[in-house]
């Protein structure tokens, strides 16, 4: 693989200029996400039991802090790779170069780099659209070693100059090649925003899959990630009703607000929690849960982000059920077996254990209890839509909510219609209720 890399980099010094600058954008602009099976002709049952298993996959590996070393005097060789998650639900659509190509590409939060796969490709994997030809733009350069940006690589590599890079997810999926700066475009056909000078992989070899897209957007906390790189530095996302295809909005910078009409509620905040083992997820306080009208009082040791950097509570877009730690999931569990005066039972297509046979029989009158999420300072009381799934197979009506032996995730299915802020300037966390189809 290294020698691979290095007969790319004589190839690429050959033609393009490297640059140290860096995008110094102050903008804000308004663009959407789409699932990405929304093109697809899956019934909802098909729809939610690939979420549910493409959740599960990201989950083991979110929060993975292990890392790979290999020995070797070459200097690609020599590399250490942090392992992220891969994976996502949302794409999001931007366009690269000068003249600009359109490109749908995986929106995540649990990662920080921009990429999508480059001409010439050694390896590469299938999407929709054409790799991207840097000899067809008139705008790109490679970033040099120096660049602020290229050194804040996990492990920036350096070739004539030129900064190189090798990013790896924990399911196999790799991406490597060179860091390169490009004019971006942003935004709906009738409001474009063109910024220029981000930083992004241009890779030549990739693994993996993209799941219809071609490429990625990573918008964590990191300084590569697209909102860090953009200013000021916050974003904001309303994700509508999982079963629709309706785009849902998506916000950055001076386009973030809280004043609109389609708001039902107020906001609340949280602040960010900071893992320095995993330094690119967004941590949050949770502290307890109520189920009805019971407040279960879990032990703080059940969402403790611990000393090594396991456990704790990270928000996230690229899984849609949430997990609970097992401590907290098993007094869930019990709350809603307690409440809810049926027979509970395991559901194997979605592969939930909180589940119950539905509709209940006419002389029964069944409740479903209320479910509220108790952040540091704020209150997340989930509308039903956003915590129970109906198996139109099994009959069985189910709690999005799964066990977790390494920490909690808040999933993005319990996110639909909130409008949810993730602001880096005040490092906290705010949302409200909303209708997000209307936003």
């Amino acid at each position: 693989m290294s020698n691979i890399i290095f007969f790319l980099l004589l190839i690429t010094s050959l033609i393009f200029p490297s640059i140290s600058g860096e995008c110094t954008s102050n903008t804000g602009f308004r663009t959407s996400l789409k699932r990405i099976d929304s093109l697809s002709t899956f019934t909802k049952q098909e729809l939610i039991s690939r979420a549910v298993q493409r959740s599960n996959e990201r989950a083991q590996r979110l929060f993975s802090t292990s890392k790979v070393t290999t020995n070797s005097s070459n200097p690609v060789a020599s590399v250490k790779i942090l392992v992220r998650p891969s994976q996502g639900e949302y794409l999001m659509d931007l366009a690269i170069g000068t003249p600009p190509r359109p490109y749908s590409a995986i929106f995540d939060t649990g990662s920080d780099l921009i990429w999508t796969q480059c001409s010439p490709c050694v390896l590469c994997v299938d999407q929709p659209t054409p790799f991207f030809d840097p000899l067809a733009s008139r705008t790109f350069s490679r970033l040099n070693c120096s660049a602020t940006l290229c050194q804040a690589l996990d492990y920036p590599l350096c070739y004539q100059n030129v900064c190189v890079y090798i990013y790896s997810y924990s399911d196999g999926a790799n991406t490597a090649g060179v860091i390169a700066n490009e004019t971006f475009t942003f935004g709906t056909n009738k409001n474009n925003v063109t910024v220029k000078n981000i930083a992004f992989g241009c890779g030549n070899l990739n693994e993996g899959y993209l799941y219809n897209g071609s490429g990625m957007v990573g918008l964590g906390r990191g300084p590569l990630s697209l909102v860090n790189q953009l200013g000021p530095r916050k974003f904001a996302y309303c994700l509508t009703y999982f079963y629709t295809y309706t785009g849902s909005p998506l916000l950055f910078g001076s386009m973030v607000n809280q004043s609109s009409t389609s708001i039902t509620g107020p906001f609340q905040s949280t602040p960010f929690i900071i893992n320095s083992a995993l330094p690119s997820l967004y941590y949050v306080g949770l502290i307890d849960i109520t189920v009805g009208k019971t407040r279960l009082y879990i032990p703080a040791s059940a969402f403790a982000l611990n000393s090594d950097g396991t456990g704790g509570t990270i928000i996230d877009s690229g899984s849609s059920i949430t997990f609970l730690y097992i401590d907290a999931y098993n007094l869930v569990q019990q709350a809603f077996q307690t409440q809810v005066n049926l027979t509970m039972v395991s559901n194997t297509n979605y592969g939930l254990d909180i589940c119950f046979p539905w509709p209940p029989a006419p002389n029964k009158n069944i409740q479903i209890p209320s479910l509220t999420l108790h952040f540091d300072g704020a209150n997340m009381t989930l509308p039903q839509l956003n915590y129970m799934l109906f198996d139109q197979v099994t009959s069985l009506y189910c709690v999005a909510i799964a066990p977790s032996y390494d920490g909690t995730i808040i999933g993005n299915y319990q996110q639909q219609n909130l409008y949810v802020i993730y602001d880096l300037e005040n490092d906290r966390l705010s949302f409200a209720p909303a209708r997000c189809d209307l936003m």
